[in-house]
C-alpha cells in the first residue's frame, strides 16, 4: 500500500518532533510531504536538517488549509498513491494507525474518510471535539465495531483512499481556514460515501489548551453557516434557509434577549453570507460535477 502523509505547516516548531517523529515510528512506512504556508519560525530549516526524507513544499504565502492540502492531494494523484493521510501539524499518530486505516479503507469501500480515535495531547483522554462528533463519553465506552460511522470528524487525522478523492474532488477554495472539512464531509455524503473512525487505533490532537473566545465563537458560527450555504446535500433554497435565514433568526433572538452585541455580530455574518452568494453558487455547481484533475 503506497500512502502519502500530507502535513500543512505554519509555525510548526512546537509539535514538529512529535508529529514527524511519530511517522518515523510507523509500522507501515509512508512517504511524508510537509507543505509550509510561509512559516515565520524555523520550520523549513528544521525539516531540511532533521527530516531529510520529507518532501518539502515551501509556499511564499499562507494558502490556508484546503488549498495547501490540495497541493499534496494532486501530487498523490499524479504519482500513483493508494491513499493519503491528512495530518495536522499539532497532531501525531500511534505506530499502527497508517497500516490499519489503509487496510480497512480497502475492506470498507463505502467509507470515504477514516480516522483513528482522537486523544488530547497528553494521550489520556478523548479530544473534546472528537468526543462530541463521535458521541462518546470517555475512553471506557469505545464501541466494539471495526468501523463506526460518525457523519463528521474534523480533519486533524484523516485517511482518504484515492478512490474517494477521484470521486469527490479536492477541497473547495471557497474556504480559507476552517469549514473545509465540514464541506468535504457534506460532499462525501452527497456522493454516497460515509465518514467514520476506527475504535482500536489512536492519534493525539494537541489543542485542549486553546481557550474559546467570543471572536472564536463567532468565527465558528461564520464558517459553519458558510458550509451550510455550500452544502450540496441541500437544494439551493434549503441551503439559503439553513444559513442566511437561520442567521437572521439568531439576529432576532439575540435582539429580543437584549444581547445587542451578539445581534450585530450575527447580522454581520448574514451580510457576509449574502456577499458570498455568487462564490457559493459557483462552488455548489463545481462540487456536484464529476471532478476533473488537470
Amino acid at each position: 500500500m503506497k500512502v502519502l502523509v500530507i502535513i500543512v505547516s505554519y509555525n510548526f516548531m512546537p509539535w514538529i518532533d512529535r508529529c514527524l517523529g511519530s511517522l518515523r515510528q510507523s509500522q507501515t512506512k509512508a512517504d511524508v510531504m510537509v507543505i509550509d504556508n510561509a512559516s515565520a519560525d524555523a520550520t523549513v530549516a528544521t525539516v531540511r536538517e532533521r527530516y531529510p526524507e520529507v518532501k518539502l513544499v515551501v509556499n511564499n504565502a499562507n494558502l490556508g488549509f484546503g488549498r495547501a492540502n490540495n497541493i499534496g492531494m494532486k501530487y498523490a494523484l499524479e504519482h500513483g498513491y493508494d491513499g493519503v493521510l491528512l495530518l495536522n501539524e499539532d497532531a501525531w499518530v500511534n505506530p499502527d494507525v497508517i497500516g490499519r486505516l489503509s487496510v480497512l479503507a480497502v475492506q470498507h469501500p463505502d467509507y470515504g474518510i477514516l480516522s483513528p480515535v482522537h486523544l488530547t495531547g497528553s494521550g489520556k483522554a478523548l479530544e473534546h471535539g472528537f468526543a462530541t462528533y463521535a458521541r462518546l463519553q470517555s475512553l471506557a465506552n469505545l464501541p466494539d465495531e471495526e468501523v463506526v460511522e460518525a457523519g463528521f470528524i474534523d480533519a486533524a487525522i484523516w485517511y482518504l483512499p484515492m478512490s474517494s478523492i477521484r470521486r469527490v474532488g479536492m477541497f473547495a477554495p471557497l474556504f480559507y481556514h476552517y469549514g473545509e472539512d465540514k464541506d468535504y464531509c457534506n460532499r462525501m455524503a452527497h456522493n454516497g460515501l460515509k465518514v467514520g473512525y476506527v475504535p482500536t487505533v489512536f492519534g493525539c490532537h494537541d489543542r485542549e489548551f486553546r481557550k474559546v473566545t467570543r471572536s472564536g465563537r463567532f468565527r465558528a458560527e461564520w464558517v459553519y453557516m458558510l458550509s451550510e450555504y455550500a452544502n450540496v446535500c441541500y437544494s439551493l433554497p434549503k441551503a439559503f434557509a439553513m444559513s442566511v435565514l437561520a442567521t437572521c433568526k439568531k439576529v432576532l433572538q439575540s435582539f429580543v434577549r437584549g444581547r445587542f452585541r451578539d445581534a450585530c455580530s450575527f447580522l454581520g455574518i448574514a451580510f457576509r453570507l449574502l456577499c458570498k452568494t455568487s462564490a457559493v453558487v459557483k462552488t455548489r455547481r463545481e462540487n456536484v460535477k464529476p471532478p476533473v484533475f488537470s
